[in-house]
């Protein structure tokens, strides 16, 4: 007998009463496997700071006061031999941030999007939001004109992140103030200020307390995280409060002499790097003094916002499931060969600093542990990919790290490679390459760490050298075809794709007339 239409609705209700019943324990229990899996994820506390080079005390430099970075590798391992592969702002942060190389981003300016290069890649900061992460970013990981676009997104890639912070501070209320060498120029010109007020008012200071901020969200919510702060100092206008100035004694501070004799034994491209900028060439001394003195300062500043942050990842507790990284997106000349900035292939600008700390590691008698390694930004991407246990992208090409990390003595790569425009260099744990040209047919550099650590003489012509020269040689040509191979799994690489088109920098109080020219400098 066939049941009726009262016995069918019976036993749907019944099936239907048993399912949900099992349904929603079920989902409990993977909404709470979810939940463990995702509170045993290490975080990650990523710290970027701008144009800055390795003067820095855990680097050697006596002078240069950064006691929280210190204390940040004394439970770290130190890279003493890591470089970026393009030294200019746009276009390391983009190759970091994908881990690619710049033949491989297509981005070799500032000022360039990202996805207008290379629509389809998985950023570093994308990846981490693909495994149930909250990646937030504070002030500059992608690039800003600095320090026109603070408080802006600058040329940000909003995929990234889930959520965004753009501090801004007196430093840019008051940036009237600021002494430069040419007026109204910042970002890209020698200019400094020993700042009124503390430091909460300045962008770097927000910056930190709005990370500080967020950690206390993380920690309530036992959310994983990876969380960028970038500060955008020690970048032009070197602007710090005054206390971090009394620091130091400028007169003890000490500047390299450059002769025009110099610059003959160099191929023509690498002495027009060092040649430039032209109002910055053959500085007095005392004014040189004075603009390395804010220089220093403005990295004890920094430091000083890195310890905050620092100490209440302690304060929370999360430093115990946190792995934290701190570096910069290049190097910088202070007056070696010459150069006040970047933009060369030289150690001064290629260099970078570079500590990572993971939790529940103590080094021996609270040292830290160093590597001489040959070491590429782009390592980082892999590096944060293998610590938190996550795949990485088939598009990555940078090696990952944990193997030093374990034995500081081991080897990842046998050279770091950099390029600058038509220029390509290699540092090896001896020695520096440079090729100029197609094929070298502009010149090359060679320098011996062993005997030339600050690379003023070039042995590139000297016979007894021929052997190394010829085999760095091969290196470096094979270095730079791999470098420029289209990765696996990028998707689109889009050739020749344009900057965005540059405003002038707008200082606040200033009058402007229709066409942009300055018609009333406020003033001091």
């Amino acid at each position: 007998m066939k049941p009726n239409i009262f016995q069918v609705l019976f036993i749907i209700l019944i099936v239907g009463f048993y399912g949900c019943n099992e349904s929603p324990e079920k989902s409990i229990k993977a909404k709470s496997n979810t939940s463990t899996v995702l509170d045993k994820k290490l975080n990650v506390l990523f710290i970027i700071a701008d144009d800055l080079n390795c003067d820095l005390g855990i680097y050697g430099n006596n002078m240069v006061k950064t006691p929280n970075i210190d204390r940040l590798a004394q439970r770290g391992i130190v890279f003493e031999n890591a470089h970026n592969q393009y030294p200019l702002c746009g276009p390391s942060r983009a190759s970091f941030m994908t881990g690619m190389y710049t033949n491989q981003t297509k981005i070799t300016e500032n000022n360039m999007n990202l996805r207008n290069s290379v629509p389809d890649v998985t950023t570093l900061g994308q990846r981490f939001r693909q495994q149930g992460y909250q990646s937030v970013r504070i002030g500059k990981i992608f690039h800003y004109d600095n320090p026109s676009a603070i408080g802006t997104s600058g040329n940000d890639d909003i995929y990234s992140w889930d959520q965004t912070v753009n501090p801004y501070g007196r430093d840019k209320i008051e940036e009237h103030k600021i002494n430069t060498l040419i007026p109204r120029r910042y970002g890209g010109t020698l200019s400094w200020l020993a700042a009124d007020g503390d430091d909460d008012e300045q962008t770097d200071g927000i910056g930190a307390n709005e990370a500080i901020k967020k950690l206390d969200d993380f920690s309530k919510s036992n959310t994983p995280f990876f969380l960028a702060v970038g500060f955008f100092r020690p970048h032009t206008p070197f602007v710090a409060p005054k206390k971090y100035f009394d620091l130091y004694k400028r007169d003890a501070i000490e500047i390299p002499e450059s002769s025009s004799e110099y610059l003959k034994t160099l191929p023509v491209p690498a002495a027009k790097s060092i040649r430039a900028k032209k109002s910055q060439l053959n500085l007095e001394k005392n004014l040189a003094q004075e603009i390395k003195e804010a220089y220093y300062a403005t990295i004890s500043f920094v430091d000083a916002q890195v310890g905050k942050v620092l100490d209440h990842l302690e304060a929370s507790g999360l430093d115990e499931n946190t792995i934290v990284v701190f570096t910069s997106d290049h190097g910088y000349h202070m007056g070696e060969h010459g150069h006040w900035q970047k933009q060369t292939l030289f150690e001064n600008a290629t260099r970078i600093p570079l500590i990572i700390s993971m939790p529940h590691t103590e080094n021996k008698a609270g040292m830290a542990k160093r590597s001489m390694s040959p070491v590429e930004l782009i390592d980082l991407y892999p590096t944060l990919m293998e610590l938190t246990n996550i795949e990485t992208p088939r598009h990555v090409v940078g090696k990952s790290l944990q193997a030093v990390m374990h034995n500081e003595n081991a080897l990842v790569r046998g050279s770091a490679l950099t390029r600058w425009r038509n220029g390509y260099s290699i540092k090896t744990r001896r020695y520096r390459l440079t090729r100029w040209g197609q094929n070298g047919t502009l010149g090359y550099e060679l320098y011996d760490h062993k005997t030339d650590k600050k690379e003023l003489l070039n042995l590139a012509a000297n016979q007894a050298y021929k052997t190394v020269m010829d085999s760095l040689k091969q290196v470096l040509d094979q270095r730079i075809f791999e470098a420029s191979v289209k990765p696996d799994g990028l998707g689109r690489q889009i050739d020749n794709a344009k900057t965005v088109p540059k405003a002038k920098n707008i200082t606040y109080g200033d009058l402007h007339d229709t066409q942009g020219k300055i018609i009333y400098f406020k003033e001091k």
